[in-house]
């Protein structure tokens, strides 16, 4: 090889290394328990809808992410504490959140649920028909907030995850659950615990709990982290690559509900 040959590719290996030493470290949060959005394997690594489009999105704006578990109790404190630079975990746009982070468009749209034993005789869902019943949610949710609101006589049980709610579900210790359609769906079709139970009642898409979809949380004062988010986010839909993740996980698309 010659001198110049030699010189020509280390340099070219050095401009490498360099690009690759100042690509952009992002760290990701994300619950991990709460599939098919996010979830633990047993090998312990984080996958789910929610991962593969937060790590797509991260390769659009140039950014080499690192996923981070974190309880659902403390994924906003996290967020602020900078444990994480975004958070994608089936989060609801609302309000009362907004006044802690700030959110990007929504990367899909959500409807809540009820969820009875099948044997259940259970048809109405008001303050009265629920009064003295055992209603299950995860903890620091809209489904919580949605329960401990309009059924303020029932039992309100509260969870550190859905999982945990599905299972007192199967035992037979709820006389009800409410959670996020998607995530109970695929609980009742997919898993053997899910054959005790059935969807019951209309889906519930009051905005003051379902917000304005489901988005990525940001601290405050990171617009321009949240605004390439967003061009990212209008490009995965455009090109195809949104469709290709969601087709893996859903039989509709959750970014319409059609």
């Amino acid at each position: 090889m010659s001198k110049f040959v030699k010189l020509l590719s280390a340099g070219l290996l050095l401009a490498g290394l360099t690009t690759s030493a100042s690509a952009e470290s992002l760290r990701l949060g994300t619950e991990g328990a709460y599939p098919p959005f996010n979830y633990t394997t047993a090998d312990g690594k984080i996958e789910g809808f929610d991962v593969e489009i937060g790590l797509e999105l991260c390769k659009r704006i140039g950014a080499e992410c690192e996923v981070i578990g974190q309880d659902w109790d403390g994924i906003i404190p996290g967020l602020i504490a900078e444990k994480y630079d975004f958070i994608i975990a089936s989060m609801f746009i609302t309000e009362e959140r907004k006044k802690k982070v700030s959110f990007t468009d929504p990367y899909y749209m959500a409807a809540m649920t009820h969820v009875v034993p099948k044997e259940s005789e259970i048809t109405e869902f008001t303050a009265e028909a629920m009064k003295g019943k055992v209603i299950g949610a995860q903890s620091a949710t809209t489904q919580a907030d949605f329960a401990a609101k309009v059924y303020p006589d029932a039992e309100l049980k509260l969870y550190p995850t859905q999982d945990e709610v599905n299972l007192d579900m199967t035992a037979g210790r709820l006389d009800v659950m409410v959670g996020d359609m998607l995530p109970l769906l695929d609980f009742l079709e997919k898993t053997d615990g899910g054959k005790c139970c059935k969807l019951a009642g209309e889906p519930i898409t009051d905005p003051k709990f379902v917000g304005e979809g489901v988005g990525i949380a940001v601290r405050q004062a990171d617009n321009d982290l949240r605004e390439r988010l967003n061009k990212a986010l209008a490009q995965i839909r455009a090109d195809g690559t949104y469709q290709k993740i969601n087709d893996k996980y859903f039989s509709i698309d959750v970014y319409t509900m059609k």
